[in-house]
């Protein structure tokens, strides 16, 4: 897996690197720039040389330049001087027999200066080639004027510039480099501070961080407070489960035990078939409260985001619908089903949903439904939402009670082997994962518990 930077090392990236990508340059143009101004001052010092030599020559009536002069040249221009002068018409007058070779395109019969680089004895030279009028009996005409010299010097000087700018703006990158550590380090100390504030925490503690933090940092707190509030109440919504919990489920698990006891000490095999038959009959209400409290926890915990996909609502009611209106028919209660607008896919979690239909089928079966009875389901589609309503023929339910209802373990009676009272309890918490509402209001038509859901 590939290592990543931290946020310091990130940072200090991000500021040196383009630091680096500037001195680089500026190095380069320094260099560039030196070179261009040695060889201006190395060439015009050339040009200087030529015009002393060929002044030289014309008073000395073409003799060759003197020892001392010669000397006092290379101790000027640190690199040997050469020269070679010929008179009208090409004739040698003086000088090195040997000169550069001139590149290609360069014209001898340009009258000012015209300088190039060749080679000369196997070395690289810089050359100059000047052209004068000289009014002289001797040399009377055009002079061709010929000096060059190696270049050593030259590149000596461009390598020290070069050294000299190197040196300067790595000291100035070196100390960029520190002040951008220091400086990042003491940027993200309150960062670091907040990580050490919050490493120091115990597990249990939820509270809001209340520490004061950069502008840029406050975002993240206020968002880290968000989540830890959501987590506190998540895990108050837990605690409160396992305690409800273990108190629903301890009076069946002792009924079942102590009936157990019974069955086995039953004088009679009549006594022990009764017996027996109430022992299965707590088994199966705790079996059904066991599930329940199962499914309520499934669906606390189940994110709709991870599940959600487009789905058929109507087809997925219709098909629970079917399969409860078959196990009425032998009570003779008529179970209708209705679409009302244009249905549409919504995009949903079927088992969630699934789980919401099949618990006000249950409530109804349990609580409402008479041999004979009636139960109309309806769904409609309305623009922004859709709205599931079952209406039953059955004993209503109070005004005072339809809110409560929707509680969790609370019933209207205390005959446990109806319902444990978590069925409407999922009903309402699907809704609510949805941002939807869940209702139960009585009309003509008789009771009915409404789900809407958005679209």
């Amino acid at each position: 897996m590939r290592r990543r930077l931290s946020l310091r090392g990130r940072l200090f990236v991000l500021l040196i690197l383009p630091l680096v990508l500037v001195a680089a340059a500026a190095s380069f143009a320094r260099f560039h720039s030196a070179s261009r101004l040695s060889e201006e001052l190395y060439d015009n010092t050339l040009l200087a040389v030529a015009l002393t030599i060929s002044r030289d020559v014309v008073i000395s009536e073409g003799d060759m330049l003197t020892e001392q002069l010669l000397d006092e040249l290379v101790t000027a221009l640190g690199d040997p001087v050469y020269y070679r002068i010929t008179g009208p018409g090409g004739s040698f007058v003086t000088g090195y027999s040997d000169p550069p070779d001139l590149p290609d395109g360069l014209n001898r019969s340009d009258n000012g200066p015209v300088f190039f680089d060749s080679t000369s004895l196997g070395r690289p030279v810089r050359a100059v080639v000047l052209r004068e009028f000289i009014s002289e009996p001797q040399f009377g005409g055009w002079v061709t004027v010929e000096v060059w010299q190696t270049i050593s010097q030259r590149l000596a000087l461009s390598r020290e510039l070069l050294m000299q700018s190197i040196l300067l703006l790595g000291s100035v990158l070196l100390t960029a480099v520190m002040i951008l550590w220091f400086g990042i380090q003491l940027g993200l100390k309150p960062l670091l501070d907040l990580r050490d504030a919050i490493d120091k925490r115990s597990a249990d503690d939820l509270s809001p961080i209340r520490r004061w933090v950069p502008p840029e940092l406050r975002p993240l707190v206020l968002t880290a407070n968000s989540l830890f509030d959501r987590l506190a109440k998540a895990f108050a919504l837990r605690d409160s489960f396992i305690s409800d919990a273990a108190h629903q489920m301890r009076n069946p698990v002792a009924a079942i035990q102590s009936q157990a006891e019974a069955a086995m000490s039953a004088p009679t095999e009549a006594e022990l078939r009764v017996r027996v038959a109430d022992l299965v009959d707590s088994a199966r209400a705790t079996s059904r409260l066991t599930s329940q409290l199962l499914s309520l926890e499934r669906v606390r915990g189940r994110s709709l985001k991870e599940f959600v996909q487009p789905l058929d609502l109507v087809a997925l009611i219709r098909g629970r619908v079917m399969s409860f209106a078959e196990g009425q028919l032998r009570r003779g209660v008529d179970v209708g089903f209705s679409v009302i607008g244009k249905p549409r896919p919504i995009d949903g979690d079927p088992v969630l949903l699934e789980e919401m239909v099949a618990n006000l089928l249950d409530n109804a079966d349990k609580y409402a439904l008479r041999p004979g009875g009636r139960l109309e389901v309806t769904v409609r589609f309305d623009p922004s939402a859709v709205t599931i309503r079952f209406t039953d023929d059955g004993p209503g339910v109070p005004p005072d009670m339809r809110e409560r209802i929707f509680d969790r373990f609370f019933r209207l009676d205390e005959d446990q082997s109806r319902g444990c009272g978590l069925g409407l309890a999922i009903v309402s918490d699907v809704a609510r994962a949805y941002g939807g509402s869940r209702r139960c209001f009585a009309d003509d038509a008789g009771t009915t518990f409404e789900v809407e859901l958005p679209l």
